[in-house]
């Protein structure tokens, strides 16, 4: 018996000292250059399945959906996450939860510091306070990461809303559609008050079954005009290649236009096509020339792919 007592004890002690190790292990599991991440970026997170998740949270929102009330871990916990590559480097990902006049500023901020928006979109209906959830993407070592991420996560909370110009019901120089179809270099067509110019994307050569899926399928580009030269609206839609979306975005924003969404609108498409939404208000030959600078920087590769079905 006491032979087996001193065994009893032997193992306790044993598994006692183990377990005290394995906290200490655990404790200390997260790399350096993680934690590293934590200060710089001043945010909470844990270090899980070899991933750094970096807490976003809104708790500043007093959120309702229908008028029921919907705490942040109902939806609204923004975040972004980096894994270690096999060069060494880090992925980062997140998704981040943004008011609609936080989403541009945002946007600015991340691709102004090399940061990629890979979407934007809602996640609810009758939301209150309207919110929109952006996607992010960056690839590099993490102290970069987060020196690069985070002029756009110091914005969050801290944009001030800049009150609309009252619209002046249409009084001033009609739209001038022959200026506007020469500065974006494609003619358009009047619809009532609105001027639509409709660019369609055949250098996709995209087809489906045999069809051709052309812009009178919706692959297509498109501004549309309303109000008067002085004082107009400017709306759109963008079809792009992945590697399109980010020089279009910078072309939007270094003109002035707000982005709203950015999605896909097909399925089993190649080559991936994704359509972003516009929105600006200016003059008119101003908001065509912002328009044109992003259209310019669609086509230039050759993708020459058909629809996979």
């Amino acid at each position: 018996m006491e032979r087996i007592r001193k065994i009893v004890l032997m193992l306790i002690v044993a598994f006692g000292v183990s377990g005290a190790f394995s906290g200490r292990v655990f404790a200390q599991d997260m790399p350096g250059d993680y934690q590293d991440v934590l200060k710089s970026l001043d945010r909470k997170g844990d270090f899980k399945a070899g991933v750094l998740k970096v807490n976003i949270p809104r708790n500043d929102l007093k959120m309702t959906i229908q008028g029921v009330s919907t705490p942040t871990p109902f939806g609204f916990g923004g975040w972004i996450a980096l894994t270690k590559g096999a060069d060494g480097s880090d992925v980062m990902m997140g998704d981040l939860v943004l008011l609609q006049d936080e989403v541009n500023p945002v946007l600015s901020a991340l691709l102004d510091n090399g940061i990629d928006v890979t979407a934007l979109h809602n996640h609810f209906f009758w939301d209150d306070p309207h919110v929109y959830f952006m996607h992010v993407h960056g690839m590099g070592k993490a102290a970069d990461l987060a020196r690069r991420v985070k002029p756009g996560l110091d914005l969050i909370g801290h944009v001030t809303p800049a009150p609309p110009a009252p619209w002046g019901g249409g009084t001033g120089t009609p739209l001038d559609t022959a200026k506007l179809a020469k500065i974006v270099g494609h003619e358009g067509e009047q619809s009532g008050a609105v001027y639509k110019i409709t660019v369609g994307r055949d250098d996709l050569a995209m087809k489906e079954h045999g069809a051709v899926i052309n812009a009178r399928m919706g692959l297509n580009t498109w501004a549309a005009f309303v109000g008067t030269q002085e004082d107009a609206a400017i709306a759109g839609d963008v079809a792009m290649l992945e590697n399109e979306i980010t020089p279009v975005l910078k072309a939007l924003r270094k003109n002035g236009l707000d982005v709203v969404a950015i999605h896909h609108h097909m399925t089993g498409d190649r080559p991936l096509v994704i359509f972003l939404h516009y929105w600006g208000r200016g003059p008119a030959e101003k908001l065509a020339a912002g328009f044109k600078v992003a259209l310019d920087e669609l086509g230039k590769g050759t993708p020459g792919h058909e629809m996979a079905h």
